[in-house]
Order: C-alpha cells, then sequence, then structure tokens
C-alpha cells in the first residue's frame, strides 16, 4: 500500500509574515527540546538560523510565543508562552481540518497518481529546447 498523500498548509496574514509548516515544526521542537540550538539541530539548521526564525516567530504577533532564559550555573534554554502553545495548538488543528475536508480528493489523486513519475527538471520532459 503507497504512503498517503502529505498536505501543508501556509497561512498569509495581512501584515505580510506567514506561518507554515517550517515555523510549526521549529516551535513544536523548542517544547520537546527546551533549547533553540537542540530544536534547530533536530532538524539540521544552524543555530543562527533558528535563532533567527524564532526572532521572527516572536514578531508575528502582538504576543511572543518562544520564552527564553539566559544562561549561568544552570544554563539556558527557550520554552513557548502560553500564546505560543496556544499557536502550535491551533494550527496543527487547522492542518488536521484542512487534511478531513480534502480526504476524498485526495484519495482520488492517490488513486491516479503513477507510481513510476517523479519530479523532473522541465527539460528532461520536453527537451532543452521546449524549456
Amino acid at each position: 500500500m503507497s504512503q498517503p498523500l502529505r498536505t501543508t498548509i501556509r497561512i498569509d496574514l495581512e501584515n505580510g509574515v506567514r506561518l507554515g509548516p517550517g515555523k510549526a515544526q521549529l516551535l513544536e521542537l523548542i517544547a520537546e527540546h527546551g533549547s533553540i540550538r537542540a530544536a534547530g539541530a533536530a532538524i539540521g539548521m544552524s543555530y543562527r538560523r533558528a535563532w533567527l526564525l524564532g526572532d521572527e516567530i516572536n514578531r508575528m504577533f502582538r504576543q511572543p510565543s518562544i520564552s527564553t532564559r539566559h544562561g549561568g550555573k544552570s544554563g539556558g534554554g527557550a520554552g513557548l508562552t502560553e500564546f505560543g502553545r496556544e499557536l502550535l495548538s491551533r494550527y496543527r488543528r487547522m492542518e488536521e481540518a484542512s487534511r478531513n475536508a480534502m480526504h476524498t480528493d485526495l484519495d482520488w489523486l492517490a488513486s491516479n497518481a503513477d507510481p513510476t513519475a517523479s519530479a523532473r527538471k522541465p527539460e528532461s520532459i520536453f527537451g532543452k529546447d521546449n524549456a
């Protein structure tokens, strides 16, 4: 049996920022690991990139989603604020609702997909002159 189709959602807010699977995954991993560095490492992201993405998430809404603790004897760390936990929960609920709403159409797509097909560059399908 084939793998179910994977869908993602991205929400484009009126202020021009976007909330999608990457930011949701980072929030989830910060909650799991208690660290921005560890969350980034878990998805192969540099600490700098994870920190910048976390900072962007914190500036997206009126309230921050990520809280940090400075280092010292007990070490630093990060976690989600109450707002961040609610944001992640609502995003995951929207993902589930969208999958449920598209279930029939996703099944149709899956049953009609060519299992031997793969993503190709346009020139490999049409030739370089027609790309």
